[in-house]
């Protein structure tokens, strides 16, 4: 078993021993039982948990926290200029989806575990692509005491292409269709909350139909010293693995080799509460990204404060900024001729019968890491608007990369039966090392747009229609050798790729299984 494998295996185990933990610590039920109602009383949802951990508070803080199980089953089709995801692609095909879902949450007095599963297929109706799977499964798990909470977390997902944007298709997500009145997987929703920006799996931008596998495990503690101040501390180890290289439209697989990662993340942070609606806290946080794969690695360090403002149930700000000190270490490669560097192209140095040779390179840098947050639930309108800075693995594009996100999203009900919905997403990376690339490029960019309508049939069925824009660009006019990323017949070079997907599909969710 390899590193990532065992930390998923341990993660289950742990989830599996404290469940029983918690159960095996209930103390007997009242007898007699009540006729209704769970079977302990329902743990108590912080409206306001600490800005420095990884729990974000619920807009909806007075809906009671129940236990249940819920199917469903979800359906699309959609209509897609470059399925392919191809630079300088325009072939229009339909893909269509098939996906199956089941969630679970479980409420005792001193511990709620919360897991949700999808999967099922993808078919592109084009060559080279054809049919694809699509698994994705999410655990929480927590454990309170008087004073504190552990948390248990895990996600893992093998997705055909990358997450970044996919929210607008099929109205929540191509791989979470159906699920958005709970969240992005049950790792943030319900009576749990919760966010984990600042631990990233780095896969989210997708160029080409590359299947990739990501897992990412998370354990974070808060404890609290006293009524006004908490101590916070959060671990996360994640895996990214890409399968094959790319495939061009005419179906050849191309010698890309996207670079596959791993992720060590420690942040501590400790959190003041001045007021019922304002908190101030200051973190220190720590990023290890390894690259096995071209032998580089980055190392940061960030220092943040951070302020919050919340009102319950309506707003929540918070606002965090600090320096970022990051290392790098690659290896650059030069051409030698009987042990004397020459300056030519390293492509070149067999014809002079010259041998190439790795050279260590180490920097450092300093810059600004933060992110700023909005969300606020208006009477019938729900908007949220983030920004954030900080270090990624690179998207498998780049060995390291620094990334600037923004996102905005809305939804708002239009009549007992239909809503809509939009999103906006835009995201910069720039290259972190000299060596370690796929593409011939600095930066990349990549923005989304999407819309769309949801209508409910009575109460098991919902429809939807959506529309979303992508582009991608990169800084260089030929980041990649002609046809690698072009259409079929395309000749030089593109560094953009456009696409718009229009999208209609079938939810059917049931009413929760209530479990107390």
């Amino acid at each position: 078993m390899n590193k990532g494998q065992i930390i998923l295996t341990l993660t289950l185990t742990l989830s599996v021993v404290s469940a029983a933990w918690a159960q095996g610590d209930e103390p007997p039920a009242p007898s007699p039982a009540p006729a209704f109602g769970q079977e302990n009383p329902a743990p108590t949802v912080s409206e306001n948990p600490p800005i420095s951990a990884i729990d974000q508070p619920s807009l909806e803080p007075h809906s009671a926290p129940e236990s249940f199980l819920l199917p469903g089953l979800h359906f699309s089709e959609s209509v897609d200029s470059n399925a392919g995801d191809t630079l300088g692609g325009s072939t229009v095909s339909p893909v269509t989806r098939g996906l199956g879902s089941l969630t679970l949450q479980k409420l005792w007095k001193n511990y709620q575990v919360a897991m949700d599963y999808i999967g099922g297929v993808i078919y592109y109706d084009q060559k080279g692509l054809g049919l694809q799977q699509l698994q994705q499964f999410d655990i929480d798990n927590r454990i309170n005491w008087r004073r504190g909470q552990l948390a248990i977390r895990d996600s893992f997902s093998y997705l055909p292409e990358g997450n970044f944007g996919f929210e607008a298709y099929g109205g929540s997500g191509a791989y979470n269709s159906g699920l958005a009145s709970l969240g992005s997987g049950m790792l943030g929703a319900a009576a749990f909350g919760g966010q984990t920006s600042s631990f990233n799996g780095g896969s989210g931008i997708s160029v080409g139909q590359v299947p990739r596998l990501t897992n990412l495990g998370l354990a974070d503690i808060v404890e609290n010293l006293s009524p006004k101040s908490s101590m916070t501390l959060s671990a996360g180890y994640g895996i990214v693995h890409f399968y094959g290289g790319l495939t061009s439209l005419t179906g050849t697989p191309e010698n890309i080799a996207f670079i596959g990662s791993s992720e060590e993340t420690v942040q501590v942070g400790y959190d003041r509460i001045l007021n019922p609606k304002d908190q101030i806290a200051l973190s220190y946080g720590y990023q290890g990204f390894n690259f096995s794969t071209v032998g580089t690695a980055v190392h940061s360090h960030v220092l943040q404060a951070m302020y919050g403002h919340r009102i319950s149930g309506r707003m929540d700000f918070t606002i965090g900024a600090g320096p970022q000190f990051t290392h790098t270490s690659d290896v650059a490669y030069v051409c030698t001729y009987l042990g004397i560097p020459v300056e030519i192209p390293t492509s070149n140095c067999s014809s002079i019968g010259g041998n190439l040779v790795g050279v260590s390179q180490i920097a450092n840098h300093t810059g600004v890491a933060g992110r700023v947050s909005i969300r606020y639930k208006f009477p019938k309108t729900s908007l949220s608007l983030s920004y954030e800075r900080f270090n990624t693995s690179g998207s498998g594009l780049f060995a390291g990369s620094r990334s600037d996100i923004v996102s905005f999203a809305a939804q708002r009900p239009l009549s007992r039966v239909w809503d809509i919905f939009g999103d906006l997403g835009y995201t910069k990376n720039s290259r972190l090392q000299l060596g370690g690339s796929t593409v011939n490029a600095n930066s990349f960019s990549y923005l989304y747009a999407g819309a769309g309508l949801h209508r409910q049939f009575g109460r098991n069925f919902r429809g939807f229609l959506s529309y979303q824009y992508n582009h991608m660009s990169f800084d260089t006019a030929c980041p990649v050798a002609p046809t690698l990323f072009s259409s079929a017949g395309t000749v030089g070079c593109s560094n953009t790729s456009r696409r718009q997907v229009g999208s209609i599909g079938l939810d059917w969710t049931p009413r929760p299984i209530r479990l107390d």
